[in-house]
């Protein structure tokens, strides 16, 4: 890092592409894709257009290397509880967050429709996860050290199919889902197929076992 004749620290190399991606992503989440322009996110990294064409050819570029950046910089903590369920659970309530980066990523890009962009929501994902180790492979191979479920019940759909209902319920709704839901996609739908054992469910209106 140097300085400028007035005091002020120049960024440069890693540090100055970094704080170009922040400005992107930034720029992304506040107002859209609509208003993602490289005059845009260079105003707000207060600099020149003309240093974010140094290294992109344009927004779909920097809009790609922006979302690779930040899923780089948000790996999430995945929680080892020593149980399945309360794994996933722990999971997806932490994704269910008004935090959660992803869910702020398409919200922002849906208001300016998917095709404007240029990429679908799968490539989008794929995007901002990167080289990451999946979540669920973490989980489930603890589940099946644990003998908790078994392995040859694990085929890609049900592998999927927590996420899946997840991300159906959010973008559905374009909302906080429920942890009642939650709940329910890991107790009634997930556990079930995978063969692990699930807590006993009270039925409305039944009365104490005989």
């Amino acid at each position: 890092m140097s300085q400028t004749p007035g005091g002020r620290s120049r960024r440069r190399g890693a540090e100055l592409e970094s704080a170009l991606l922040e400005a992107a992503w930034d720029q992304l989440a506040a107002e859209g894709f609509g208003r993602f322009t490289i005059e845009a996110v260079a105003e707000r990294a207060r600099t020149s257009k003309h240093v974010l064409y140094r290294r992109w050819s344009g927004r779909e570029e920097l809009l790609r290397a922006a979302i690779r950046h930040h899923g780089a910089a948000t790996a999430p903590h995945i929680p080892d509880t020593g149980s399945l369920r309360e794994d996933l659970l722990g999971t997806l309530r932490r994704a269910n967050t008004r935090s959660n980066d992803l869910a702020a990523l398409f919200t922002a890009l849906m208001a300016s429709h998917f095709e404007d962009v240029g990429l679908t929501p799968a490539e989008l994902r794929a995007e901002f996860l990167g080289d990451r180790v999946p979540v669920m492979k973490v989980i489930l191979d603890r589940a099946v050290a644990r003998g908790e479920v078994d392995p040859a019940r694990l085929t890609p759909r049900v592998v999927a199919i927590p996420f899946d209902l997840f991300r159906h319920e959010a973008f559905m709704t374009l909302g906080h889902v429920p942890d009642r839901a939650l709940t329910e996609i890991v107790d009634e739908v997930f556990l079930p197929l995978t063969g692990a054992r699930s807590p006993s469910r009270t039925v409305p209106g039944a009365g104490p076992p005989a």
